[in-house]
């Protein structure tokens, strides 16, 4: 019996396994889905989709760089436990998404999935991962920068927090003492303009709230809201803040005084902005137990 392409794809979305793995199980079992998902299940293989499903907020974050230092890549690859993040299977997967990014700059985290390997998908190594270790694995998100006239500086702290910091004049020395800076202040933005008009608004408001509490005169509080506004705004933004090498000194001065500029920089950290579910470890084995 022919193995149609229809055939394949709905196997993979009903096991989650690669698109190889399911065609050479179609193959034996001569065309019988059923047939093909219980000779998988007894090999192992069809694990994928049930591990979808659970929340995966460790992982890795990864840089790679260019020789000449124009271009790098970044990306987080989240599983379920820091103890597979530690792992070399883990860590080697996380790194080939890497590179892939870098060489190919892919549009999406789905047309990064589509890349291959040695002949192989990204997403298809992802699902023969995940049934070999046993957890839910994620591409999370990627960035990836390119330079001109300047350079791409990098930090990584661990292997949970990275930043790339495009950096126009200076030294790659200096790129690095504010990607560093940004790994540990985390700024919003570079500078004032950057800042989204209805964050400011927001901000004003919950200012001009607490101030109208104090009986001051409306010049007064006018007055009171502008100065705060002007506070947080330079807490948020890269060049407002004081630089963690010389809190005596701005980052804004410290670039001016180098004949340096910043043009972007991205800050990734595991697991950012991933809701944990929290388990009760005894109803969790109780769960355990009554499944087996």
């Amino acid at each position: 019996m022919a193995i149609t392409a229809s055939m394949v794809k709905e196997l993979r979305e009903r096991t989650g396994s690669g698109m190889m793995e399911c065609k050479k199980a179609l193959v034996e079992t001569n065309g019988d889905i059923e047939a093909a998902i219980e000779l998988m299940r007894k090999r192992g293989l069809a694990k994928a989709d049930k591990k979808a499903g659970r929340t995966a907020a460790e992982g890795l974050v990864v840089v790679v760089q260019s020789e000449d230092g124009r271009q790098a890549a970044m990306v987080e690859v989240n599983c379920e436990t820091d103890f597979v993040a530690g792992g070399d299977d883990f860590r080697n997967f996380s790194r080939m998404v890497a590179e892939k990014v870098l060489a190919e700059n892919p549009a999406d985290v789905e047309a990064l999935g589509q890349q291959t390997v040695d002949g192989q998908s990204i997403n298809d190594a992802r699902l023969e991962l995940v049934a070999k270790i046993g957890e839910n694995i994620q591409v999370r998100r990627f960035v990836r920068m390119e330079s001109e006239s300047g350079l791409i500086a990098s930090y990584l702290h661990g292997t949970r927090i990275g930043v790339l910091v495009e950096l126009e004049g200076g030294t790659p020395e200096l790129g690095r003492d504010i990607a560093m800076h940004i790994a540990a202040s985390r700024p919003v933005c570079v500078e004032e303009k950057e800042v989204p008009a209805e964050v400011l608004e927001k901000e004003r408001q919950i200012l001009l709230a607490q101030a109208e509490g104090s009986d001051k005169p409306q010049d007064i509080i006018e007055k009171m809201v502008q100065g705060r506004l002007k506070k947080y705004l330079a807490e948020i933004t890269l060049v407002g803040q004081p630089f963690v090498k010389d809190p005596d000194q701005t980052v804004g001065k410290l670039l001016k005084d180098a004949g340096a500029k910043v043009v972007r920089f991205a800050r990734y950290e595991v697991g950012e902005g991933i809701e944990r579910k929290q388990e009760n470890f005894a109803d969790e084995v109780m769960a355990q137990v009554r499944g087996s």
